[in-house]
């Protein structure tokens, strides 16, 4: 039986080789190594993490059928997939076989919805959005398992910033969203649900996106907000590491601020599982506060924490009568982050069994 809630988790597809990646890294080269190379930074520091299921190959369709089990049979509703477009030293799509060859061929595949977070760390022109969205279009957009909020698909893009600048300002982007709406219909979709993370929006990119994000929101015909992880909008004091508990009392304490400043659109919560970006990090440097990836690293944040922030989305979802009742969870399998519902060897399938005690008690 399913809960009614949309809960939509997002997945970072670098667990498989990537001919772009292996190019400038190596044949095979996937981000196992620096997960299994990770070592403490601080008394306490439990690293390196070791996925209970092994060092898995995420472009094969039997382990995304273990996957897609694992997450359905525990409430989780959709995978919201971290999705690259000219990057990694090429153009075209980059990351893309953990979806086109793993989930996608999977025979469970129905059992989840999913949908793209538009990863855009790079800038795009014009011409190269146009491809991207003709692709989008062709490759993701009519299956019948693609996550749909009003009969629209979802498509939800990580800075807004970075497009603005690549697109070449807030005119020309609110054009190329228009025309990406109009093919879609054009393709026989009901239009586009587009999202935007909030990231995208913070107000330190005023100078690009300009100061009224309402107003940028109605430009762009944007139809709701979402967060990727806490840190994007608060970044705990303490440092090397943050209590786990103290920064979601503080994180869960903004989403009506958040729903306040996006007034336009709903808001949808993200809970976050944890944070820890030190595998990234150079090994022999001291890990000092500084730049990404040298930032707090969360502490505590147990199965039971967790479920405590889950239940405080929920509260939230229904206090906010938001529709669909949705809310994102970071992070499926962001293991080099530390965010990560696949089960690991100390907690086994606990954060899973957070999820399902809540959503589907």
């Amino acid at each position: 039986m399913k809960s009614g809630y949309e809960v939509a988790v997002y997945y970072f597809p670098q667990w498989h080789a990537d001919p772009k990646n292996e190019a400038s890294k190596g044949k095979g080269w996937t981000e196992w190594p620096s997960m299994r190379s990770a070592k403490p930074r601080f008394p306490g520091h439990e690293q390196p993490k070791t996925p209970l299921w092994g060092e898995i190959d995420e472009a094969d369709p039997r382990v995304s059928e273990m996957q897609i089990d694992a997450a359905a049979d525990h409430g989780i509703t959709s995978f919201l997939y971290d999705w690259y477009w000219d990057m990694g030293g090429g153009e075209g799509p980059f990351l893309q076989r953990a979806l086109e060859e793993g989930f996608l061929r999977a025979r469970n595949h129905d059992r989840l919805k999913f949908a793209l977070m538009w990863a855009n760390h790079n800038e795009v022109s014009r011409e190269r959005f146009d491809m991207m969205t003709d692709y989008v279009i062709r490759a993701y957009l009519g299956r019948d398992n693609y996550l749909t909020i009003d009969g629209k698909p979802y498509f939800s893009i990580y800075e807004c910033m970075t497009l603005v600048k690549g697109l070449g300002g807030i005119t020309e982007t609110a054009d190329a969203l228009a025309d990406f709406r109009r093919k879609a219909e054009a393709a026989g979709c009901a239009g586009l649900h587009l999202n935007l993370v909030e990231w995208g929006l913070n107000p330190r990119h005023e100078a690009i996106i300009g100061s009224d994000a309402n107003a940028l929101l109605d430009r762009f015909g944007i139809d709701s907000v979402t967060s990727y992880v806490w840190l994007h909008h608060l970044e705990p004091e303490t440092f090397p590491d943050a209590d786990y508990v103290r920064w979601a009392e503080g994180a869960t304490a903004m989403w009506d601020g958040l729903q306040a400043r996006f007034a336009s659109v709903p808001y949808y919560p993200n809970v976050t599982m944890g944070w820890d970006p030190s595998p990234r990090c150079d090994p022999d440097r001291p890990y000092s506060r500084g730049e990404y990836p040298y930032t707090p690293i969360a502490a505590g944040n147990t199965p039971g924490a967790f479920e405590e922030a889950l239940r405080k989305a929920k509260a939230y979802v229904d206090r906010a009568r938001l529709k669909p009742p949705m809310l994102t969870i970071y992070a499926w399998n962001e293991w080099t982050e530390g965010g990560y519902l696949e089960p690991d060897t100390k907690y086994g399938m606990a954060y899973l069994e957070a999820i399902h005690s809540v959503f589907r008690p």
